[in-house]
C-alpha cells in the first residue's frame, strides 16, 4: 500500500475513535434519534453541493439501489443505534464491541460475490472474535437489562458497517466516491427526519451537546466517509474494516481519560481476544478479497 494509503487508515481509524466519546455527550441532552439525524444532516449540507458542482450525482444511475441500501446500512441503522445504546453503555465498551466488524466482514462477505475459504486459520480468528464479545458482556463493566440492550444495539451496528464496505467494493467502487457519499446521506436524512421531528427536545440543549454534534457531523461523518471510500477502493473491505482495530483504542482512551470509565479486568482481557480474534480473521483476506469482486464485477 502507498502511504497515502497508510495516512488515511491511521487518520480514519483516531476520527471513527472518536464518535463514541461525542455521542456520550450528546445523548445526555438530546434524543438519540435527534443526534443520529443531527450528525448525517450536517453532513449533506457540506458534501451535496460538492458532489452537485463536480457532477459526481450524474454517475450514479444504474446504482441508486445500491445507494438506498448503503444509506440504510451505513447510516440509519448503525448511527441510531449507536446513539441509543450509548445512553446504557459506555463510550468504551461500544468502541470494543464494533471492534468485531472485520469479523462480520468475513462472515458475510460470501454473500456478496466474495467466495473465500475461511481456512483454519480465519475459523479459529472467528471463534477466539466471538469468545471474545462473550467474555466483553459476560465478564465486563455490562449488566442488567439496559446494559444488555445496549449491547445489542451495537451488534446491530457491527452488522451494519460491515455490509456497507462490502456494499462499496462490490457495486460503488468503480465511481466518483462523492456522488454515492452525498446521497446515500442525503436519503439516510430523509428516512431519519420523522423520528427526530417525534422526538425533538422540548428545550435547548447544553452547549456541550451541540458542540458534539457538529463534531459528529463535520469531522466524523463528512469526512470520514469520503476516506473509508477512498480507502476501500485502495485496500479492499477487507483491510479498511482493520481500522476498528485502532477505533477501540481511541474510544478507551478518551472514555477513560475524560469520562472516567473503566473496562475492569474482564473487559480489558475482552478487549484483546476480540483483537486478536479479528486479526486473524482477515490477515489472509485483502488479496484473494479484492481479485473475486473485481472479476464478478467487471
Amino acid at each position: 500500500m502507498s502511504w497515502r494509503v497508510w495516512l488515511t487508515f491511521g487518520a480514519l481509524g483516531v476520527i471513527w475513535g472518536v464518535p463514541y466519546y461525542f455521542i456520550r455527550i450528546a445523548v445526555q441532552d438530546v434524543p438519540p434519534l435527534v443526534v443520529a439525524w443531527g450528525r448525517i444532516s450536517l453532513a449533506v449540507l457540506i458534501l451535496l453541493p460538492i458532489a452537485w458542482r463536480r457532477g459526481a450525482l450524474g454517475a450514479l444511475r444504474g446504482h441508486w439501489p445500491a445507494v438506498c441500501a448503503f444509506a440504510v446500512v451505513e447510516f440509519v441503522v448503525p448511527f441510531s443505534a449507536i446513539s441509543i445504546g450509548e445512553r446504557w453503555i459506555g463510550s468504551a465498551i461500544t468502541g470494543i464491541l464494533l471492534a468485531g466488524v472485520p469479523l462480520t466482514v468475513v462472515i458475510l462477505a460470501r454473500f456478496f460475490g466474495v467466495h473465500e475459504p475461511l481456512g483454519g486459520r480465519r475459523l479459529a480468528g472467528l471463534v477466539i472474535g466471538f469468545f471474545g464479545v462473550a467474555a466483553l458482556v459476560g465478564f465486563g463493566p455490562v449488566s442488567g437489562i439496559q446494559g444488555w440492550a445496549g449491547v445489542g444495539c451495537m451488534l446491530l451496528a457491527t452488522v451494519g458497517y460491515a455490509v456497507g464496505p462490502l456494499i462499496i467494493q462490490r457495486h460503488l467502487s468503480g465511481i466518483d466516491a462523492l456522488g454515492p457519499v452525498a446521497a446515500s446521506l442525503s436519503i439516510a436524512s430523509l428516512v431519519l427526519l420523522l423520528p427526530a421531528l417525534l422526538t425533538w427536545p422540548t428545550r435547548l440543549p447544553a452547549a456541550a451537546s451541540l458542540y458534539s454534534i457538529l463534531v459528529l457531523g463535520v469531522l466524523c461523518t463528512a469526512v470520514a466517509m469520503l476516506l473509508m471510500f477512498y480507502l476501500v477502493a485502495q485496500a479492499g473491505a477487507g483491510r479498511a474494516t482493520i481500522i476498528t482495530y485502532i477505533n477501540p483504542v481511541v474510544a478507551t482512551l478518551l472514555g477513560a481519560g475524560l469520562l472516567h470509565e473503566r473496562l475492569g479486568a474482564g473487559g480489558s482481557i475482552a478487549f484483546v481476544i476480540i483483537l486478536a480474534g479479528s486479526w486473524l480473521a482477515t490477515r489472509a483476506a485483502p488479496a484473494p478479497l479484492i481479485r473475486e469482486v473485481s472479476r464478478e464485477a467487471a
